[in-house]
Formats: C-alpha cells, structure tokens, sequence
C-alpha cells in the first residue's frame, strides 16, 4: 500500500465522518447516512479521476469503500453524542479538505497536469466532497457561506504543494507538513472567524 492510497483512505475517512455526522443531524436513517458519508468521502477524488481521464480509484480499488462504512457505523453508535458534538462536522470536514487538496494536486501533477492545472484540480478535489454532502442533504453548502474561509485553505495548500513540486523538495515528509498546516489554518479561521471581502452590490450605475 502506497503513501498515495494511505493519504486518500485518510482523507475519505474524514469527509465521510463528517456526512454521517451530518445525516445523523438531519434525522437520516443508517442507509442514507451509508450513501451521504460515501458521496462525500469518494466524490471528490472521482471528480479528480474523471477530469485526468483515470478510471476512478473509488471504483477500481475496492478498499475505497471500507472508510465510507466504517464512518457510518461509527457515527450510528456515537449517535447520541452528534449534538453534543456539532462542531465535529466542521473539524472533519477540515480533515478531509487538507488532505484531498495536497494529494488531489499531487495526482494531477503526477499525472502530466501543469502546475496552475494542477492547483485547480487539487482545490476541486478538496471542495469537491463537501459540496456534494451539502447539495444533496439541501443545506447551504459551506462553500458559499460568506462568512467563512472554505476554499482559501484548499488553494494555499495546491500552491504549496505545486511550489514544493516545481522547486523539488516535494516528498512525503514535505506532503504531511503541507497537510498539516492547512488542516491547522482551516481549524483557526473557524475559530476566529477569518473570512475574505464579501462582493457587494448592486453595483452603482453611470449615466452615459
């Protein structure tokens, strides 16, 4: 087993903890919260495939799928603590993210992607699951929520890496550091708020 499959089985983990922790939230029975913490763990990865053209490792290495069923049965026996707990979602979301915009980057970048290419498809791989959790469980997907930082970390980390890349000094140890730090800048700009400029309108009108 590869550092690559180990970093995606991670990363899948994480973001399908935090859509089981959210069907447990909106009241879903075992099976929807199966198929929610599935949709967000793989989707972004099969985003990331489908766009270099892959068959999609979801599909083609089957120990993709023990991440998704064991976060949602995780989560059924922890069900009584969800509320308790609600902002685990938002901190498992932040694990996901950190992890699939590093390796979603590097998987590009291996596959022949130039670097601006790359870091685009690195920030889509990490939005990407999220965005589907939220989309399909009709909640306003964290993404576009204006008060918060969702995609800023996503893109630090892809320039980071790609820098890293370019630079040669990418490496395993170089690819933990990364994640690490931008998991650590998603869990700081939710706790203090951090946001960006809000786009502000309508925009005034000149009188030709």
């Amino acid at each position: 087993m590869t550092w690559g499959i180990v970093f995606d089985l991670l990363g899948t983990f994480f973001f399908a903890i935090s859509g089981s922790l959210l069907a447990a939230q909106r009241g879903f029975d075992i099976v929807a919260s199966l198929l929610l913490a599935s949709l967000t763990g793989l989707g972004g990865g099969v985003i990331r495939d489908l766009v270099i053209g892959t068959p999609p490792a979801a599909f083609a290495q089957p120990v993709h799928v023990i991440p998704p069923v064991a976060a949602a049965t995780l989560v059924f026996f922890l069900s009584g603590t969800v509320q308790r707990y609600s902002r685990a979602l938002l901190v498992f979301d932040a694990g996901g993210l950190a992890v699939f915009c590093t390796t979603g980057t590097v998987t590009a970048l291996s596959a022949g992607m130039n670097p601006v290419a790359a870091v685009l498809l690195g920030v889509t791989t990490g939005v990407g699951g999220g965005l589907l959790r939220d989309v399909v469980a009709n909640r306003d997907p964290q993404l576009f929520n204006p008060n918060d930082l969702y995609a800023v970390p996503a893109f630090v980390g892809a320039a980071l890496i790609g820098t890293l890349w370019i630079v040669g000094w990418y490496g395993p140890v170089t690819l933990v550091a990364v994640t690490v730090a931008v998991f650590a800048f998603r869990v700081l700009s939710l706790h203090f708020g951090w946001r960006i400029p809000h786009a502000r309108g309508p925009w005034p009108r000149h009188r030709t």
